[in-house]
């Protein structure tokens, strides 16, 4: 199996399951005044400051189950109106759906055809009283990069506050100034499932979304596992450490795929402001679910992942001004770290032809 897949999950990173395998044994619980509960604690305030090292300085890291208990706890922790972006991630947008049942003001504005938000509609957006802009650094389906500096700043000077979805782009890219509040996620960069955080700028505060014994600042309650933040840490240090080569690697896998692939092929987002490790593509006439079950050596995907087997056309893809059934001529192909030239080459090849052979037989 070819992995290319890397926007719904990485690979574990072989220091990461090194980093993590000790604490499988030790078993002591970290909020325990004992001595192992404190071993465990220190392991996990040694990992938070790894994690914090790859974010703004002068706000806290809080240990979450992943970034979508991240992004609920910032955007439940907040009273007042939210305004979003049509292309975020279901965390974001079903859980403003769920706001504005409750009676909370939203606003999801659109994007243009290259997956951008228009600046001068937010600004406009921004003239009723906001409490929360929430916009996604790297996004998940089409790997189009936002302005965030600019819509943090847009936001602080009408008193709002700044979310930024960072999960795509943590450890990827410099995460810019200005968000008040940063999730992220482990398993985007090659560590463990089960594991996030929320970066909160010192002086904001946020409703907890869980009670209970008041772990993790009074925000989140719950046991912390130490595997999971030792991993996490450990994850975060290696990408600060490999960030400069990744990028350079990624750079070359992605003109690498576009050599092979071919002509045909219409890229979805921007390219110009994009995470060169997210190829999010489509082909007149393509059928995309049928060329994923073609090319079953090969994972790849239609989109997200939190959104397969819906049958519902890509939101994002929509978003840009798709039709539906240009949405579904469209793959997405996602690469990094660990794949090899050979790998994508070979993949990308098949993906090719597999595609040709569609088109004659259609003929």
């Amino acid at each position: 199996m070819i992995y290319l897949d890397y926007q719904a999950t990485t690979p574990l990173a072989p220091e990461v399951k090194a980093a993590m395998t000790p604490w499988l044994d030790h078993y002591a619980n970290p909020h325990s005044p004992s001595r192992w509960g404190r071993e465990a604690a220190a392991a996990i305030e040694h990992a938070r400051g790894q994690v914090a090292a790859l974010l703004p300085a002068g706000g806290q890291v809080v240990f979450t189950s992943g970034a979508t208990e991240a992004l609920n706890t910032a955007l439940r922790g907040v009273t007042g109106r939210i305004v979003t972006l049509a292309t975020e991630h279901a965390a974001v947008l079903d859980t403003v759906e769920w706001l504005a049942s409750q009676g909370r003001e939203v606003e999801v504005l659109p994007v243009g055809a290259d997956g951008l938000i228009d600046l001068d509609r937010l600004r406009n957006a921004l003239r009723q009283p906001t409490a929360l802009v929430a916009g996604m650094l790297v996004n998940n389906e089409i790997g189009v990069i936002q302005p965030i500096s600019d819509i943090a700043q847009m936001a602080h000077e009408v008193g709002a506050l700044m979310l930024c979805d960072a999960v795509q782009g943590y450890g990827r890219i410099a995460i810019p100034d200005g968000p008040d509040l940063i999730a992220v996620s482990a398993h985007k960069i090659h560590g463990p499932k089960g594991i996030g955080a929320l970066w909160i700028r010192d002086g904001v505060t946020l409703e907890p979304l869980l009670h209970g014994g008041g772990q993790e600042r009074g925000l989140r309650s719950g046991t912390l596992s130490p595997m999971l933040c030792v991993g996490f840490g450990a994850a975060a240090a290696l990408a600060g450490e490999r960030q400069q080569a990744d990028a350079t690697h990624v750079e070359r896998l992605w003109g690498l795929a576009f050599d092979t692939l071919g002509p045909g092929w219409i890229v979805n987002g921007s390219t110009a402001h994009r995470y060169r490790g997210n190829l999010n593509i489509r082909r007149p006439g393509l059928d995309a679910a049928r060329l994923l079950a073609d090319c079953r050596q090969i994972a790849f995907s239609l989109g997200s992942a939190c959104a397969s087997g819906s049958g519902r056309p890509s939101h994002v893809l929509r978003a840009l001004g798709l039709s539906d059934a240009e949405a579904r001529q469209s793959v997405r192909l996602g690469f990094g770290r660990y794949t090899t030239e050979a790998e994508l080459v070979e993949a990308c090849t098949l993906i090719r032809d597999a595609a040709e052979a569609q088109q004659r037989f259609a003929a």
